[in-house]
């Protein structure tokens, strides 16, 4: 399984070094700051929202190569993505970091690169920084929808 593995960590790399959806939106739906005190990393999240659907996404921030691999897939993969779909695929990929989901690589997009990062506890919370940061923008979004503001 060497090959897939080294397959994985290039495209981890890749992501890092060349991060997609990288920056911020002005005017966004809505935005999200999260950081992880235990290792400093750090990501700012922002969505535009449109016809109910995330017409825009993008990450900004600082941290690990995790981190920020991460954010850049997640970038790529919820661009286009209604709210709810949204919702379940970082409740997916959730599930996959915590072991307790086979990665499903048509949801995942590049992200399936990740699944590794399981089998190391202290550097799941670095792989989710960014997706759970979504779920909080997308709620973040909804309640101000529901309260008109």
């Amino acid at each position: 399984m060497g090959g897939l593995d080294d397959l994985y960590q290039q495209l981890i790399l890749d992501h890092y070094r060349n991060r997609r959806g990288r920056g911020r939106i002005e005017g966004a739906s809505a935005s999200v700051h999260e950081h992880n005190p235990v290792c400093g990393d750090e990501c700012y999240l922002d969505i535009l929202v449109e016809d109910g659907r995330i017409a825009e996404i993008r990450a900004d921030g600082d941290g690990c190569s995790i981190s920020q691999a991460a954010a850049s897939m997640l970038t790529e993969v919820a661009a286009g993505k209604d709210l709810d779909e949204a919702l379940m695929l970082v409740e997916h990929f959730r599930l996959v970091m915590h072991g307790e989901a086979q990665p499903d690589e048509d949801l995942l997009g590049d992200a399936v690169a990740l699944e590794g990062v399981a089998k190391y506890p202290v550097r799941v919370k670095c792989a989710l920084l960014s997706w759970l940061a979504l779920r909080e923008c997308i709620a973040d979004y909804r309640e101000t929808v529901a309260t008109g503001g």
